[in-house]
């Protein structure tokens, strides 16, 4: 489905509302502030266009509704991606503080032994 859309946005050329007229490839630039400024003026742009009028039918036209699930896309998207960033940061974070304990009990370890242990370590290598 989400590839069918991108091909209808790149096939039709859309243009989104972000300072002037942006393109799809231009929303993968924005932050996710921004493509929520984006998908709230496609919102009202929605709404307006569902008014309740005797002379015209209440329906979001198909462009309009393409453009803003593809914003909620690209949204989805980089939000899992800025999660998938934010647990590997952490994981690293995690390990590096595992090795300097590794690495200071290790210490500790070889503080401990004996001069006669210490020295035979040093013939070892």
């Amino acid at each position: 489905m989400e590839n069918e859309l991108f091909a209808i946005a790149t096939r039709e050329k859309y243009r989104f509302p972000f300072r002037g007229q942006i393109t799809v490839e231009d929303l993968w630039d924005l932050t996710p502030a921004q493509l929520d400024s984006v998908y709230k003026t496609l919102n009202k742009t929605a709404t307006a266009q569902t008014e309740e009028s005797l002379l015209a039918e209440n329906a979001v036209d198909t462009t309009t509704a393409n453009m803003i699930e593809i914003v909620k896309h690209i949204f989805g998207v980089k939000k899992q991606e800025a999660e998938e960033r934010k647990t590997a940061a952490e994981k690293s974070e995690k390990r590096k503080h595992i090795l300097e304990i590794l690495a200071k009990k290790q210490d500790d370890a070889l503080q401990n032994k004996s001069e006669d242990e210490l020295k035979k370590l040093l013939e070892e290598l």
